[in-house]
């Protein structure tokens, strides 16, 4: 089974990991549009505590236009999900959602070459964060 996303161990911090994140997304024509604190959340609705982890809302606008011009539930698949969280060790992960896996992408031609592009741009900004 193929992986949902595209991931990789960092040799540093939670914070300096997503202070990275921004700029490498936007090197690809990235922006963020949301950023949802997993941690604080829970904390708020269960009183539970968790790790440091943020989900980043990521969005190429060409590549959203594109792909949703040729259908408009893609948006169900908008934006881009990015991920930073605190591992076991202390140490960040990164990781973003890999569009080719999304069921858009396997049913339609047109859609998959987008998420194709897509996805070479996120592995690249996966790729710029150390």
């Amino acid at each position: 089974m193929a992986s949902l996303a595209l991931k990789k161990a960092l040799g540093c911090s939670f914070d300096a990991a997503l202070s990275r994140v921004p700029d490498a997304l936007k090197s690809e024509g990235f922006g963020v549009l949301t950023e949802v604190d997993i941690a604080d959340t829970l904390k708020k609705k269960l009183g539970v505590e968790f790790r440091r982890y943020r989900i980043l809302g990521a969005c190429n606008p060409p590549l959203a236009h594109e792909a949703l011009q040729v259908d408009l539930e893609v948006g169900l698949m908008l934006p881009c999900n990015v991920i930073v969280y605190e591992g076991d060790d202390g140490k960040a992960m990164v990781a973003a959602v890999d569009p080719t896996e999304m069921p858009a992408a396997r049913r339609d031609p047109r859609i998959r070459e987008v998420a194709e592009r897509v996805r070479a741009k996120l592995e690249r900004v996966v790729a710029r964060i150390e």
